[in-house]
This record gives structure tokens, C-alpha cells and sequence, in this order.
């Protein structure tokens, strides 16, 4: 066993929260093939029931809300309110994932030039996700929900900081009804990690972070033929039109930067506004981003990194109207933090700003403000703010290089709506009966 002891430093208090040993490379591919064993039993189960078991999972997280809240915080600093918000959304997942899924996995018959055919939807074994610290119950459910319902087994790397919402989580799973060991969160740093990815039986892979952390797993994955679903970082770009409702705007920009203390993939990063009315969403926007409650950030090193990608901006001509200093106090806190002057070339303009930093850009107009919004590596979400809806849709559907646009608004993961990203935001999808055919053999069966 590893003699390294894993500890979760509180980013609240600065304390120790718990501590984990990790597992070695043999205990953790012994839990793979104890997965593979469970993923046996559980294939031969009706969809059906095991649809059930999903739906009775959202059950038993809102019963350990309080406990599940309380976690969150201790372990990744999530205001308790917030904390709320995600189980209610995991919840809603695993009702949909329990609903809907009987139906997008039915076979299909096809009529064929001699005789029939039939399309099936087959589990293919035993999945691992590798998931982050900012969502630390939606990560996970997100991708075992629908995974379970389809009938494949789930392994799960958690980071190392929710570890304990890790271990709690596959109590709950438990709790809820589903076989020992299908759910297994493995305590395993990224050497193990990889082992794993290779290990034969684990047919998929799907993986939650940075782009950098993308390409590694993905390159692993490669090799082996496995199938890999990635949800990656982005910079997602916010348009401000001239005919904008700005109350409207500004209430849903200020939502969309500093929920989770900005610590979100599809945070609204980059606000892009064009020139007209560029000032007074500039004064309302201030105003809004004062009156945020400080939550802190997850752990040292990503404060301290977000800060110098604000010093860097700044040093390269971006103008900071509101924060950008580390406070005095304890705990990982970090300002609501304003830079307008952002430019290419500049962190605030080019990387993923993965916490309570906002960058305004000013645009000529529509057209400049759309190829600002493209001018990206990434292309997860964004959004447009237009009292011309129909012109809005048309620049969503047909000019938004993402994979999901807000009009109006702004809004997290929805159950009956497609999830991910492009260019350098990662591949494949998730949820809205879409993920839950990432990881199924669709099998053609050909009748003479």
C-alpha cells in the first residue's frame, strides 16, 4: 500500500478535513474486475428495473441533503445554498435518467430488402469516470445515472479534495438499492489512474477538466481503442446587443460569472458588448459584481494561479475596476474581480479565468461582438442577450461556434438538454437521452 497520506485542507478554515490512504495498483484493478462481476449480474436485470433503482437514488439525495450539503462545504467551500441547488439538480437527472431512458434504448425494427432487422442498445461493461472537485455530486451523477439505467458498471476517480464525497456517495449508491460494488469510488492517484484506463475491463472512459487533462486521458485511452467522452474547460463569451434588456442582462451575466465562486465550465467568462450601450452595462455590472457574497475557492494553488493570470492581464493592459487582490483574512477567498481593456494576448481574453474574474470587451457591433465571442480555443457555452429573439436563435444556430447557447438567460445543466462542448471544450455529450448511447453497443441484428 501507499505510504503517501492523501489530506482534504478545509478551504474555509484552512484545517484538515479528513485524511485517505491511497490504493495501490493491485487493490485498485482488483476493484475493476470486483466491477466487472457486479456489471455481469446487473446487465441481466430488466431496464425497467434497474431504471428504478436510478430513480430511487434521486430519493436518497434529497434525503441527505443537509449531510450532503454540509460536506460540500467543509471539503470545496460551496455555499450551503448553492450546495442545495446541485442535489436538486442531481436529483432531477436520475428521475429523467429513470423515465427517459427505457424509451431511448428501445430496439428498433427496420424492414430490410430480404427479410428484417432489428437495432439494439447493449451495455459494454464497465465505465470509469475521472471527475472534478466543483460539482462534486453532479460530476458523478451526470455520467452514472444514465450509465446505470443503461446497464453498464461505473468506477469513479473523484479529485482528491472530495475524496469523502466520493466514499459518501457510494454509500448512498447502496443505500438506494444498487449491488455492492458496481459503484466504486476508487481512492488512487493518476499513475493508478492510468492503469486502470488500460485495464481490459473497462470498456469507456469519460473525463471531466482541463484541456491538458483531456489530451492525457484521451492519448491513454487511444492507444487502448477505448472510447472516451470529454468535458472540458472553456471561456465562454456572453453577448450584450444593443437592444438588450439590461436589467435583464446584467442580473443573468453576474449569476453566470460568479455562481460557485466562478468556478463553473460553463461559467459566463468573457462579456461582450457592443459599443452603444457598452457604459451603463459597465455601471450595472460593477454594482452587481460589489454585491456578491464571497465564497471561497476550492484550494490555495487555484487562487494563487487565478491571481497571477489577473496580475498577467493587468501587466498587459487590462484596466481592473473591482477586486483583484487576495484579502487578508483565512481561507481561499478571492474578490469579485471587474477587468475591462481585454485584449488578445491577455489571460482574461485567451484561458479559462476558473474563478470569480469577469472581463469585459467592447465591440463595434453585432458582427464584431459574434467574432469576438468565436475567437476562442474553446467552445463549450455562451450566451446572447436581444430583445429580437429570432435574430438571437439565428446567431445561436447558425454563427456560435459552441456546443450550448443561452438566449436571455442563463442556466446550467438541464436533464432534457444536451451537454457539451467543441474545439478544445472536449467531445461527445451528456444528458437529453444523448449520453446514455455514449457508452451502449448499438448492435444491428439481421434477419433473413
Amino acid at each position: 500500500m501507499s505510504t503517501q497520506t492523501t489530506k482534504n485542507i478545509s478551504p474555509v478554515t484552512e484545517e484538515v478535513v479528513n485524511s485517505f490512504q491511497p490504493l495501490d495498483k493491485d487493490q485498485a484493478l482488483e476493484k475493476v474486475e470486483e466491477c466487472h462481476q457486479a456489471f455481469l449480474e446487473w446487465r441481466k436485470r430488466p431496464i425497467e428495473e434497474r431504471a428504478k433503482i436510478v430513480a430511487k437514488l434521486g430519493e436518497v439525495l434529497r434525503n441527505n441533503q443537509d449531510e450532503l450539503t454540509s460536506l460540500m462545504r467543509r471539503e470545496m467551500g460551496k455555499l450551503e445554498e448553492e450546495g442545495a441547488q446541485e442535489i436538486e439538480l442531481c436529483a432531477s437527472i436520475c428521475e429523467y435518467s429513470a423515465e427517459n431512458g427505457p424509451g431511448e434504448l428501445a430496439e428498433e425494427t427496420r424492414t430490410l430488402d430480404q427479410g428484417r432487422g432489428i437495432i439494439t442498445h447493449q451495455p459494454i461493461g464497465v465505465i470509469f469516470g475521472i471527475q472534478p472537485w466543483n460539482f462534486p455530486i453532479y460530476q458523478v451523477i451526470r455520467y452514472t445515472a444514465p450509465n446505470l439505467v443503461a446497464g453498464n458498471g461505473i468506477l469513479l476517480k473523484h479529485a482528491e479534495n472530495v475524496w469523502g464525497m466520493g466514499q459518501k456517495l457510494e454509500s448512498l449508491f447502496r443505500e438506494a438499492g444498487l449491488p455492492k460494488n458496481l459503484f466504486t469510488h476508487l481512492c488512487i492517484d493518476h499513475d493508478v489512474a492510468e492503469a486502470v484506463i488500460k485495464h481490459q475491463r473497462v470498456r469507456g472512459v469519460t473525463f471531466t477538466g482541463s484541456a491538458a487533462g483531456g489530451r492525457k486521458v484521451a492519448e491513454i485511452a487511444a492507444k487502448a481503442l477505448k472510447k472516451t467522452v470529454l468535458e472540458l474547460g472553456s471561456n465562454d463569451a456572453y453577448i450584450v446587443l444593443e437592444d438588450a434588456d439590461l436589467e435583464k442582462a446584467v442580473e443573468a451575466c453576474a449569476l453566470g460569472r460568479f455562481n460557485n465562486a466562478g468556478q463553473t465550465c460553463i461559467a459566463a467568462k468573457r462579456f461582450i458588448v457592443v459599443d452603444s450601450i457598452y457604459e451603463e452595462f459597465k455601471k450595472r455590472y460593477l454594482e452587481a459584481a460589489k454585491s456578491q457574497d464571497p465564497a471561497p475557492m476550492a484550494r490555495e494553488d487555484l487562487r494563487d494561479k487565478l491571481h497571477e493570470q489577473v496580475k498577467e492581464s493587468i501587466q498587459r493592459g487590462a484596466e481592473c475596476l473591482l477586486g483583484g487582490e487576495i484579502p487578508d483574512k483565512q481561507g481561499y477567498y478571492y474578490p469579485p474581480t471587474l477587468l475591462e481593456n481585454v485584449k488578445p494576448g491577455m489571460p482574461a481574453y485567451d484561458e479559462e479565468l476558473f474563478g470569480p474574474v469577469a472581463a469585459l470587451i467592447k465591440a463595434k457591433d453585432e458582427d464584431d461582438a459574434m467574432r469576438i465571442a468565436n475567437d476562442s480555443v474553446y467552445g463549450l457555452g455562451g450566451g446572447i442577450f436581444s430583445k429580437d429573439e429570432k435574430r438571437a436563435i439565428e446567431l445561436a444556430r447558425n454563427h456560435f461556434d459552441t456546443g450550448m447557447v443561452n438566449i436571455n438567460a442563463y442556466n446550467l445543466a438541464k436533464p432534457n438538454m444536451p451537454f457539451g462542448g467543441v474545439k478544445n471544450s472536449g467531445y461527445g455529450r451528456e444528458h437529453g437521452g444523448f449520453g446514455i448511447k455514449e457508452f451502449v453497443n448499438t448492435k444491428s441484428i439481421m434477419i433473413g
